[in-house]
């Protein structure tokens, strides 16, 4: 049976105070109406807050009792301090879900059903809103960038790629795949395959919802709860090749900075996929098992050395390069969410988990590849789906930082539909090397 939903029965189980006016914004959408409203919530400056002792407590949580803990660290042994605090909230009336969002240059997208919503990512004020001609596209479910184009993954098994142009409006320009693309590939037989009993679609098509896309190098990874991988060509949105990956819905997928290609799926698995260097098709190079539920989100480190994983089973798995390997092996689980992981994201050296328990953890690793959860962001009433996330260049007062201060503006998305906007500083009292930097020494 198909896994089409995270929230299925096996998923279950203020330093500073900013006053704004409230205001609403009508826009073109009716059923999309903006209400700004900036709250303020206590912020850890220390770890020694109720909000360190509550995730403490929860370490105690053992799921997958086969896999070792990494979370050993705490922030004075990383001689770590933390402050963080919500600085607006974004809410739409009705309350539409929050089913995705994503950074790009200064603009914050942010999915509710059919409709994206696009804000100023310092101001949070709302710019534009567009979406396709009617609702029977379905759900957005990932946004991405590439080539000065937006790519939208939905719910009717397509792709739509938009332009942004003037006064950040946006012109649709096509669709994946394109009639060109589709035309070129009716006329012989061969280009068919069996989706279901008794129906055949082009290759090319995907044959249900498409759940997570990426980008690397102008190519496009899409995937799908028909359990294939497309690769597709940014500068001429033409389909290269189809894969089946998994034996049930995929629900991620990532890519290295030299291409490795790794899927998630709700047959718990994840697999990883390469090109060879004399090869025109990617093929499978390892199938990592550890999780024992549907694999939900994954996200890569800077360099691709290290991959977290996240599924049903309360656990984020972290993955290393095995130097007699050419794939990852487990390395340990970060444990403390109380139900299913939804989103990960990874900045820098911090690592950003999105749970089904309404909240967001900050994680660290240590140099001794041990990990450390940092603060636990709270105030969401349901569970949190997306995140995104970027390491500042200064604090908003024109303050640069150095290696020992770090800024990250965090934005976090839920079914409660709301936005929350974050600011989350973690000070270092002496300058430390990247800890990633110190695995390659």
């Amino acid at each position: 049976m198909k896994v089409r939903s995270w929230l299925a029965t096996t998923c279950s189980s203020t330093t500073t105070t900013t006053t704004t006016a409230t205001a609403t914004q009508n826009t073109t959408f009716s059923s999309a109406k903006h209400l700004y409203s900036d709250t303020s919530s206590a912020s850890d400056s220390s770890p020694a807050t109720s909000s360190m002792s509550s995730l403490q407590s929860n370490l105690s949580l053992q799921t997958l009792p086969s896999v070792p803990s990494l979370q050993k660290l705490t922030p004075e042994t990383l001689n770590v301090s933390i402050s963080y605090h919500s600085t607006t909230s974004l809410k739409l009336i009705p309350n539409l879900q929050i089913t995705c969002l994503a950074l790009h240059d200064n603009l914050l997208y942010a999915a509710s059903t059919h409709i994206v919503n696009v804000y100023d990512r310092t101001t949070c004020h709302h710019l534009h809103s567009f979406s396709a001609n009617n609702s029977s596209s379905g759900s957005i479910k990932s946004i991405t960038f590439c080539n000065g184009k937006i790519f939208t993954a939905h719910q009717d098994c397509k792709i739509r790629v938009w332009k942004l142009i003037q006064n950040y409006q946006h012109k649709l320009l096509t669709v994946l795949p394109t009639v060109k693309d589709r035309l070129s590939k009716s006329m012989l037989p061969k280009n068919y395959v069996n989706v279901r009993r008794h129906k055949k679609m082009l290759w090319i098509q995907h044959a249900d919802a498409v759940t997570s896309l990426a980008v690397n190098n102008g190519f496009i990874y899409s995937v799908s709860w028909d359990k294939c991988l497309k690769i597709w060509r940014a500068s001429d949105l033409r389909c290269l090749e189809s894969v089946k990956a998994h034996e049930d819905a995929i629900n991620a997928v990532v890519v290295s900075v030299n291409g490795t290609v790794y899927t998630g799926s709700a047959d718990c698995k994840i697999r990883v996929w390469a090109k060879p260097l004399d090869g025109k098709k990617h093929t499978l190079v390892a199938t990592l098992e550890k999780h024992k539920s549907a694999v939900n989100a994954l996200a890569l480190n800077d360099d691709g050395s290290v991959l977290f994983s996240g599924a049903c089973d309360r656990s984020i798995l972290v993955w290393e390069r095995e130097d007699s390997a050419n794939h990852m092996v487990v390395s340990g689980a970060l444990r403390g969410h109380g139900k299913a992981i939804l989103s990960l994201i990874n900045v820098s050296d911090l690592l950003l988990s999105g749970s089904a328990d309404r909240t967001v953890r900050i994680w660290q690793r240590g140099h001794d590849g041990k990990y450390c959860c940092l603060a636990v962001l709270e105030g969401h009433n349901k569970p949190v789906k997306s995140l995104a996330a970027v390491w500042e260049e200064n604090d908003g007062n024109g303050n640069n930082h150095d290696n020992r201060n770090s800024v990250v503006s965090v934005f976090s998305g839920s079914l409660d539909g709301e936005i929350k906007a974050w600011q989350v500083s973690v000070f270092r009292p002496s300058s430390l090397v990247s800890p990633y930097q110190i695995l390659k020494i």
